[in-house]
């Protein structure tokens, strides 16, 4: 059977159909990923497709499947600190990476006013995108009730607050790595033992702090004396230190609740002429690639393995856009301690 020449022209499907000696409709059946095919067929067609070098008419195929190939990443925090924050630029990443390996197109969304919101509703709503992943941590966050009220496929990471049934979530043991952490320094000798926490709005930040309280076994009164909130900033981290330096001088150890925080804790311990670890011992939370292993000295961390954390959310939305009948559940990913010289 002849095939058109394209002379410069873009391969259609009728081409892709005659060079693999087909019909259109079973030409279209395999690029459409129908079982309704042969597997001669289908080899005939894929081998057909690399040849020509075809690529689908991605509007014509949304028309026919009520897919886009778009999935929307959605952040609900303002554009410095996604920008700033090397935590967001590894998610960001990740969920790039991981999309694309399912063969999907990344958008992304930045959520902070009002008129954000009412933005993202309207294109969330609008057919734009197959399903999202929701980044939004802080209470009072009126993203997820929106979410939830969309006809369209969502996995959240983390725990939003508010209700949770029915709500697809891939977390981390944040409260587990807390006690990883803090029963580290305990070990080593530690008695003095302080906490730098996150913002106390997010889930990430309670149980962290959870973490430490079980492992010191520290009283309400303990805790306010040896608890001191950094923001999840490198600044607020060396504020934070600098505040628990001076309420509590025997201070001897500390868990900082990111690794962020703890180049700030770093940076404040420094400045105060205390001895890392001699003279006070660290732990951050991420073991982050490009903060833990360079800071002075190398940083002790907890590891949450964010590039997997995202994996699990596309495999879960991309059973969900495949219609399995997957339970609405919390899935809590492991931590582990990594070992430096900061502790």
């Amino acid at each position: 059977m002849s095939v058109p020449s394209h002379s410069g022209s873009r391969p259609t499907l009728e081409d892709v159909a005659a060079k693999a000696g087909v019909s259109r409709a079973t030409a279209s059946r395999v690029l459409n990923a129908s079982p309704r095919v042969s597997p001669e067929a289908h080899a005939a067609v894929t081998a057909a497709v690399r040849a020509l070098g075809y690529q689908p008419n991605q509007a014509a195929r949304a028309l026919v499947t009520r897919r886009t190939g778009a999935v929307a990443v959605v952040f609900s925090e303002p554009e410095p600190k996604i920008f700033d924050d090397p935590h967001f630029a590894w998610l960001i990443r990740s969920a790039a990476r991981s999309l694309a390996d399912a063969d999907a197109q990344m958008v992304l969304l930045l959520v902070h006013s009002p008129e954000d919101l009412a933005r993202a509703e309207r294109f969330l709503a609008g057919g734009h995108v197959d399903g999202a992943l929701v980044f939004a941590p802080h209470k009072g966050d009126r993203l997820p009730a929106v979410a939830r009220g969309l006809s369209l496929p969502v996995v959240y990471a983390g725990r939003p607050w508010g209700a949770l049934r029915g709500l697809h979530l891939v977390d981390h043991d944040n409260e587990g790595g807390g006690v990883l952490a803090t029963e580290h320094l305990i070990s080593s000798g530690r008695r003095r033992i302080g906490t730098v926490t996150g913002p106390l709005d997010e889930h990430s930040a309670v149980d962290r702090l959870a973490g430490w309280r079980a492992a010191t076994g520290a009283s309400d009164d303990d805790a306010a004396l040896l608890t001191e909130d950094g923001g999840f900033t490198r600044d607020g981290g060396r504020r934070a230190m600098a505040a628990l330096l001076e309420r509590v001088p025997d201070l001897d150890a500390v868990f900082v609740a990111s690794d962020l925080m703890a180049a700030g804790a770093l940076d404040a311990l420094r400045d105060a002429g205390r001895r890392v670890p001699q003279d006070v011992a660290v732990v951050g939370f991420d073991d982050h690639p490009m903060i833990a292993p360079h800071t002075a000295p190398p940083l002790t961390s907890v590891r949450q393995d964010t590039g997997n954390q995202v994996k699990h959310m596309v495999t879960q939305l991309l059973r969900l856009l495949r219609g399995e009948p997957i339970r609405a559940r919390r899935e809590v990913l492991p931590t582990v301690l990594v070992r430096r010289d900061s502790a």
